[in-house]
């Protein structure tokens, strides 16, 4: 379990938090096309996990709108993933509307792991 703080009172998360610079576990997640990427596919690129609950929360929405801004300032060799439980298909709906279009959203509806 570790502690933070979220407006200004201290929780615990379920679970620890992975440490800074630790590997990720490989993964299989959802393209808006329906095909899957994993990250053992992605090997030798630098990896930016964005990981939110949906796409449909405004700090949610803000986050993939940032780093669709941030990756296209030209990051060699970088891909920055926008991972959530929402399906393939919200994905699709919300970059087509937003213009998102630098990184690559992922859904994790199939793989709870």
């Amino acid at each position: 379990m570790a502690k933070m703080t979220l407006a200004g009172n201290s929780i615990n998360t379920k679970g620890n938090l992975p440490s800074v610079g630790s590997v990720a576990p490989d993964f299989s997640l959802v393209k808006t096309d329906l095909s899957e990427l994993t990250l053992a596919s992605e090997k030798g690129k630098r990896i930016v996990l964005n990981i939110f609950p949906s796409l449909d929360t405004s700090v949610c929405a803000t986050s993939v709108r940032t780093f669709n801004k941030l990756a296209a300032a030209e990051m060699d060799n970088t891909i920055v993933l926008a991972i959530s439980k929402d399906l393939p298909f919200a994905h699709a709906r919300f970059c087509t509307a937003e213009g998102i279009d630098k990184v690559i959203p992922l859904s994790a509806f199939r793989d709870h792991a």
